[in-house]
Formats: structure tokens, C-alpha cells, sequence
């Protein structure tokens, strides 16, 4: 299965990247665009044919990929990234919270919203009966 985006389309909606990245880049495009298919499975929807029926679609699922790509390599390998942090000097107090703790990647809901992939509850409770 190819992926929905390409390094060259991260360069052009990202920003240039190292050869490090790019080589990582390579790598993680068909990953990302695999567990977007996973994701569409769950929801009981083919990713690849609501693509193929609208080009519009298809740059969404391009710029998800993107995001989502661009996010994992923006995030540290060398070392745990910290969203916020606080040190303390005579109680000898740190403290901070992970990004991601363990690491590895993460798709936002609003990206699956984006894509249509957000699973919708409906119904109704009949507290009465039917008559």
C-alpha cells in the first residue's frame, strides 16, 4: 500500500528538513498512513476509496499525515519531551509532565474528525414501550 503523502509534500507543507529526517520521514509515512487505514477499519470505512471518490478528501488525508508525521519528528529521540516543568531550590522539588509518556506516535481526535473517522453514537431509550 503506498502512503498519502510523500517527503517531498512534507517539505513543501512543513519545512525543509536534515537528511536525518527525511531518512526518518521515509520511514514513517507508510506507518502513519497505515494506522490511518487501521483507524478508518474500526469505523467500518475503506480510507483508500473515499479517496479515490474525491480529490478534496485526499488532500486532508495528505495534510493528516502530514501533521502527524511533522509532530513525531519534531518530538526528542535523545530524551523524554516535557510539555510543562517546574523546579523547586531549597525543597528540592521537580516536577514536569510528558508529552507522550513512552513515546511513539499519536493521532488527535480532531485529526480523525478531520478525516471522518470519528465513531458517532445515536439512539434512543423507549422508556414506555410501544403501543
Amino acid at each position: 500500500m503506498t502512503a498519502f503523502a510523500t517527503v517531498e509534500d512534507l517539505t513543501a507543507l512543513w519545512r525543509p528538513m536534515s537528511p536525518e529526517e527525511e531518512k526518518r520521514a521515509e520511514s514513517l509515512l507508510p506507518v502513519v498512513s497505515n494506522r490511518l487505514r487501521l483507524e478508518a477499519e474500526k469505523v467500518s470505512k475503506d480510507i483508500d476509496k473515499m479517496i479515490e471518490d474525491s480529490a478534496a478528501y485526499k488532500d486532508v488525508v495528505k495534510s493528516v499525515t502530514v501533521d502527524i508525521v511533522a509532530r513525531t519528528l519534531m518530538t526528542s529521540t535523545n530524551k523524554e519531551p516535557m510539555t510543562q516543568y517546574s523546579e523547586s531550590a531549597l525543597g528540592y522539588t521537580v516536577s514536569g509532565t510528558f508529552l507522550t509518556p513512552g513515546g511513539g506516535l499519536f493521532i488527535k481526535r480532531d485529526e480523525l474528525k478531520a478525516l471522518g473517522l470519528r465513531k458517532q453514537r445515536y439512539g434512543v431509550i423507549d422508556f414506555y414501550g410501544n403501543d
